[in-house]
């Protein structure tokens, strides 16, 4: 797969780039490339944005900006393109296998006030939101999608069920996972339940499933 991100603070993803599981994705192949908008801007001194049509603060992103620099980076055409928005769909596990199924993504990261409403309309395929929150960029929000996505990547994590059997996946059939415990078994008077401790794999299994199914019913009656 291959992953590009672009923004004005490619800097800003050298901590995420050193993580085990990002490290782990790109050594199997994927790839993960960052570019600035400023390095093809048609306008003098590396300018992006421009103040608003019709007043108000702050500045906006430019659309022949965004577009100049999806143009240079795929002469031939995009691929399919993600702009991160507050706005935009709600990330979730079933939007991150979507995207994980895509061989080549490119993700929008904006600034300031926001893009020039032709980029959305123009230049961008799917909006994407990780809340209904305001950041002041889209670096955050695109660490987190990029994170969510190569994690799902083979080879990304140490155990290849990491990924399949999690909260909000196909296999627990979109419920929040069921509780995990390690040693000590007893720590302060504080337990684990006898079944987990039992080496009855079966009753395991079903104890797990209606933990899940607990776990989905107090999620569902929460008042978000």
């Amino acid at each position: 797969m291959k992953l590009d991100v672009f923004t004005l603070f490619p800097e800003a993803f050298d901590w995420f780039r050193s993580q085990r599981s990002v490290q782990n994705a790109l050594s199997q192949g994927n790839e993960l490339r960052f570019f600035n908008y400023r390095d093809t801007t048609p306008l003098k001194a590396g300018q992006v944005d421009d103040s608003p049509y019709g007043g108000g603060a702050g500045m906006v992103l430019r659309v022949d900006v965004v577009d100049a620099a999806l143009q240079a980076a795929y002469p031939d055409g995009p691929p399919r393109v993600v702009l991160l928005s507050p706005t935009g769909r709600l990330l979730d596990d079933a939007l991150a296998d979507e995207l994980t199924a895509e061989p080549h993504l490119a993700i929008l990261c904006g600034r300031y006030e926001g893009f020039d409403e032709r980029v959305h309309v123009h230049c961008a395929d799917d909006e994407v939101s990780i809340g209904r929150y305001v950041l002041a960029g889209g670096e955050l929000p695109a660490m987190v999608l990029a994170d969510v996505v190569m994690r799902k990547l083979p080879g990304a994590l140490g155990h290849e069920q990491s990924a399949v059997e999690e909260s909000f996946s196909q296999l627990l059939e979109g419920a929040p996972e069921y509780p995990h415990y390690t040693r000590p078994a007893a720590y302060r008077g504080w337990g684990v339940p006898d079944v987990l401790l039992s080496g009855d794999h079966e009753q395991i299994r079903r104890w797990r499933a209606k933990q899940s199914q607990a776990r989905a019913e107090q999620f569902e009656r929460r008042p978000e």
